[in-house]
């Protein structure tokens, strides 16, 4: 079988913010799919960047004090090390503010202009008189006209359900400056997409989708397409439009050309790769797009008519996934399931979060639950307790027998079970049936630790005259153990590499998977360890320091008068044993300085009475002066699990109230409590 020409993209993470696991869902499934196809011997490349336009972003770094360049330079580090960190192995990872996505944002828009696929008419929108910037629905909050609820966006009411416009909105005030908004006139440019309706339907009905995606297209295109408005007013961080000063293209228009523009970027660093022959309109690699459903919409519909009328190839597929939830739960941080991927890397192995989610994908758009106990139970269970174990089981009796494996095959209708599996499995993969793999690939690890249980080599090893049946044994364990790690490779790529230092090869896919006979290995070190409950635990508290330190500054004057609406509920009851764990003790602040880089953290230096001084870094720049918290009193989380930050380590959390900005109050005990007493 010739190697094919693929080239795959996942969905471009948007450049405001840390990744979390819902990103690293995509990421991972893009990446096992990837890996898998590599491990054939296909040539496939893996490109991605971060989107980095939009109101969103240049607000965000207006309120940091920074460039909007700064800004997205600043995540896409942070990005790219999330993404390293779970072993995603992008052939590039580009950004959508680059000279290839403005030379192919400007070259589609031209030829859509060329073709006749472009209107520009007049529009009235909600404008911030104080910022001077026209307002997206969700910048906008106000009473809803329906049922009176105070605090709902400008488009829907979170409360009734009602959807309206913006201008049907009762008190309706500016979220970013807190003024009313006024309507303003604006001519505005819009992709002509109700001509592409034929196309579409032909399109999302060709085996490109599946079936549930292209069933819930269809409900949109019987219902008729509008025109897409891909143009925003100045100010806006993004590209100026060709020709028309002020205007500038709306962030999803170039978002997906800047799949075309990462690929360009490997293009000009690889003399192997032509451009034209992954994107131009005669292709025949296969181009493969991984987006959540959230999304559908700009990549089935808006971008491939963009492709066809400016000249492109479409997409072989695109391929849907659904949402993440963490025990049961939508990813919330008020809830606390909202988890970023470095506080996951933190504690846990990048690996056991590989396997999981690959025991849970499918080839359809369903959501995934990470329901933390059934994620330690199955990771010790399959990955340690049958895989890991498999190896440390049978290595030791191969190493006392001279390292070498024996030279025939102890029960070759068991080893056919695995050669005849290499099919199905690879089946299951090439259709991103992981699930289905994965369960295959652990039937195969229970047969392999049935066979070991039933011939008992520990047993047999008490009297030496068994010792060649002994090494045969666990030679043929060791096989085993080498067939499932090469099915598994694609998922787990650190345990790989240190199984691969193990057996002392490179695995590799092939057509009929190899017994091997008569080579050595080297001496067996673990693997991987299990995962401790104590893990999950100290994962959810830097989480949570770190969701904290995310936290949104004050909002304006003008929307912060207190009323009873404005409470935030009372948590859920907890019992007085989940109380008792968290240990609050009286702190002195000896020193607090400002910390270089950082827009909100002071640094403290706190004695609890230990002998010692604790380090610990606070969110409380803005209500705060250093010389004005020294020697002051204060109340110290003791027993969080400590935090490693970029500007240091984290060694507990210190108590304070208020909603954010300067309204930051912390907490003080009278006169009297000293360092080190605990709070009862």
């Amino acid at each position: 079988m010739s190697a094919r020409n693929i080239l795959v993209t996942s969905a471009l993470p948007y450049a405001n913010g840390p990744l979390h696991l819902g990103h690293m869902v995509e990421a991972i499934q893009t990446d096992v799919w990837v890996r898998f196809q590599k491990h054939r011997g296909n040539q496939c490349m893996y490109v991605c960047a971060d989107d980095a336009h939009g109101t969103a972003i240049m607000l965000k770094a207006e309120q940091q004090g920074i460039t909007p360049e700064q800004q997205i330079a600043n995540i896409k580090a942070e990005h790219e090390k999330d993404y390293q960190g779970f072993n995603i192995g992008f052939d590039n990872f580009h950004s959508t503010h680059s000279e290839e996505n403005q030379h192919y944002s400007n070259l589609i828009y031209e030829r859509l202009k060329a073709n006749g696929h472009i209107a520009s008419r007049n529009i009235t929108q909600a404008y911030d008189p104080e910022k001077n910037l026209f307002l997206a629905d969700r910048y906008i909050k106000g009473t809803c006209p329906k049922c009176n609820a105070d605090d709902q966006y400008g488009d829907n009411c979170e409360k009734c359900g009602a959807t309206y416009s913006p201008a049907e909105l009762k008190n309706p005030k500016s979220v970013i400056s807190g003024a009313t908004p006024i309507e303003k006139e604006s001519e505005h440019f819009f992709f002509k997409l109700p001509e592409f309706e034929a196309f579409l339907k032909d399109w999302t009905r060709a085996g490109h989708l599946q079936n549930e995606v292209a069933n819930k297209l269809a409900e949109w295109l019987d219902s008729g397409l509008q025109e897409w408005d891909i143009s925003r007013d100045a100010p806006y961080f993004g590209f100026e439009i060709p020709g028309e000063p002020g205007k500038y293209f709306y962030v999803w228009l170039d978002a997906p050309v800047g799949y075309m523009a990462s690929f360009k970027n490997l293009c000009e660093r690889r003399d192997d790769l032509d451009f034209d022959t992954y994107w131009g309109k005669d292709s025949t690699a296969e181009l493969y797009h991984f987006i959540g459903k959230d999304i559908v919409n700009f990549h089935a519909l808006f971008w491939p008519a963009m492709l066809t009328s400016a000249g492109f190839r479409t997409p072989t597929g695109v391929n849907v996934h659904g949402f993440v939830t963490v025990d049961g739960e939508k990813m919330s941080k008020s809830r606390g399931t909202f988890i970023n991927a470095a506080s996951y890397l933190e504690h846990l192995d990048a690996d056991y979060l590989r396997y999981y989610f690959a025991s849970k994908l499918t080839a359809k758009v369903d959501d995934i639950d990470l329901n933390l106990e059934d994620f330690v139970q199955k990771v010790n269970s399959d990955l340690v307790g049958k895989l890991v174990n498999l190896a440390s089981r049978t290595a030791k009796f191969v190493q006392k027998a001279g390292g070498t494996l024996a030279t025939d095959i102890h029960n070759p209708e068991l080893w056919q079970q695995f050669v005849d599996a290499q099919t199905s499995i690879a089946e299951a993969y090439e259709n991103r049936e992981f699930a289905k793999a994965m369960r295959e690939i652990m039937a195969l690890a229970d047969a392999a630790n049935e066979y070991l249980a039933a011939q008992a080599p520990w047993t047999l090893a008490k009297d030496e005259a068994n010792a060649e049946q002994v090494l045969a044994i666990c030679s043929q364990g060791i096989n085993m153990f080498r067939a499932l790690m090469v099915f598994l490779k694609p998922v787990v790529p650190a345990l790989t590499e240190r199984a691969e230092a193990f057996l002392g090869e490179t695995l590799h896919w092939q057509d009929d998977i190899e017994f091997k006979t008569g080579v050595a290995i080297n001496p067996f070190k673990a693997l991987m360890g299990r995962v401790d409950q104590k893990q999950i635990d100290a994962m959810k508290a830097t989480n949570q320091v770190a969701l904290d330190a995310m936290q949104p500054p004050a909002t304006s004057s003008a929307d912060s008068d207190s009323s009873d609406s404005d409470f935030e509920p009372i948590a859920e009851t907890i019992n007085f044993d989940d109380f008792a764990k968290v240990d609050l003790r009286i702190a002195k602040i000896v020193k607090a300085d400002h910390v270089k880089g950082a827009n909100k953290l002071l640094q403290l230096t706190l004695d609890a009475g230990e002998g010692h001084t604790r380090n610990v870094f606070s969110g409380i720049k803005s209500a705060y002066q250093p010389e004005d918290l020294e020697g002051k009193l204060t109340v110290l989380v003791a027993n969080l699990a400590p935090r490693k930050m970029k500007f240091g380590i984290s060694e507990g959390m210190v108590l304070a109230a208020g909603p954010g900005g300067k309204d930051i109050y912390l907490l003080e005990p009278h006169s009297g409590a000293v360092p080190g007493q605990r709070v009862m």
